[in-house]
């Protein structure tokens, strides 16, 4: 599915790939998932997960707004090389804040974001001065990079809980913004293969982190139980890889190349920038869980914690696919056959599988993963089928 030429800027969407800095670009979110995955080891609480959730989400909007950049102006120039550069120290400086992000790291992890709001700006800039439905209004970047990364520098002088209000502030309003936004030039700019690569790349790069967790645990814990946890976990992210790739991908470059003008637009984002983020989040939570599974492995049973991040992290995982499919038009009665089991069961593990050893509840979501990746590749023999009569 990957490959690595830059893509001229005449190419096709069928054309364009993501390119060598790309490439490289991603090598830091690589450690941000570590770091956000580290945080759910163990037992972690409500809080954890919330903490959680909200240091994901502006590493993933900041990815997800330099994916369009990338998308939209073909570029391989010393400028833009610098500028995606210096994002990359930004949000390493993040990445390297998460551990202690509400506390003595905060202002860090807030000068990180607001460097890569000022990046974003150098990117958007020259957009304002061109001709034709590809041109932005100079308040707009000023407004959605300039002004919210000032924003972000104050905010690492706003004592305690106040920043932290502050940065939930500052990231609905960047989210209005981008709702508020039009996207008519966009929208037939748009280069859906290379945006379709480019989030299975950041799949990619979580499921990664999940094969990592799984090693790095069997290395600490180095015994037979542990090692059979680690393989059937290895088995689950293989499930969910295959049936992600084979089906996931498939199905969001048809749609997407099926839209047209406006919905177009709003399509990829509901889908690439909002529901995505849930995708990816819920592999997080797998992976420690995970960790947690291959650590405990000698234990009677999981903490309910990790249990929540392991098997509740499926059930989001498949519930996000759901919304996905719904967002595409499927019928609630299709979605319904393949979800309701897909988020029952994790769900069911979650309210009942306290008393369950490690190894036992990762094989049950391993074996409901195949299950549900045999089904899907079933369904596709038979709508084969059904078009060949």
């Amino acid at each position: 599915m990957t490959t690595t030429s830059a893509a001229p800027e005449s190419a096709t969407p069928e054309q364009r790939h993501a390119d060598w800095l790309e490439l490289f670009f991603d090598l830091v979110f690589v450690a941000f998932a570590a770091q956000l995955s580290h945080t759910l080891h163990g037992d972690p609480s409500p809080q954890d997960f919330a903490v959680f959730l909200a240091l994901y989400f502006p590493p993933w909007w900041m990815w997800i707004n330099f994916t369009v950049a990338a998308n939209l102006f073909a570029d391989d120039g010393a400028r833009r090389r610098l500028l995606m550069l210096s994002a990359m120290a930004c949000l390493a400086l993040m990445a390297a804040a998460v551990p202690e992000a509400t506390g003595d790291r905060g202002p860090a992890y807030a000068i990180g974001y607001a460097g890569t709001r000022f990046v974003l700006l150098g990117l958007w800039w020259p957009a304002t001065r061109l001709t034709g439905p590809m041109r932005v209004p100079k308040w707009r970047p000023l407004g959605y990079c300039l002004v919210s990364g000032v924003l972000w520098v104050v905010s690492a002088f706003v004592p305690g809980p106040w920043r932290y209000a502050m940065w939930a502030v500052l990231i609905v309003a960047e989210v209005v913004l981008l709702l508020t936004a039009r996207g008519s030039g966009v929208a037939r700019q748009l280069h859906t293969g290379h945006l379709v690569e480019r989030v299975g790349l950041f799949v990619i790069i979580v499921l990664g982190e999940s094969v990592l967790s799984l090693i790095t645990s069997a290395d600490h814990a180095w015994t037979a139980q542990a090692g059979v946890t680690a393989l059937l976990g290895f088995v689950l992210l293989a499930a969910l890889w295959w049936s992600y790739f084979d089906f996931g991908t498939t199905a969001v470059e048809l749609m997407l190349g099926a839209a047209q003008g406006r919905a177009a637009y709003v399509l990829a984002r509901d889908v690439a920038g909002f529901l995505h983020f849930f995708v990816t989040a819920s592999v997080i939570c797998v992976a420690g869980g995970l960790a947690t599974a291959v650590d405990e492995a000698g234990h009677a049973h999981l903490p309910q914690g990790a249990l929540i991040a392991l098997a509740g992290g499926l059930a989001l995982y498949h519930l996000t696919h759901a919304a996905i499919a719904l967002r595409y038009g499927r019928t609630v009665g299709s979605v319904a056959v393949w979800a309701v089991p897909g988020v029952g069961i994790p769900a069911l593990l979650v309210a009942f599988g306290g008393h369950l050893a490690p190894w036992l509840v990762v094989l049950v979501l391993a074996a409901e993963a195949i299950a549900h990746l045999l089904y899907a590749k079933a369904m596709a023999r038979r709508r084969l089928a059904a078009r060949m009569v």
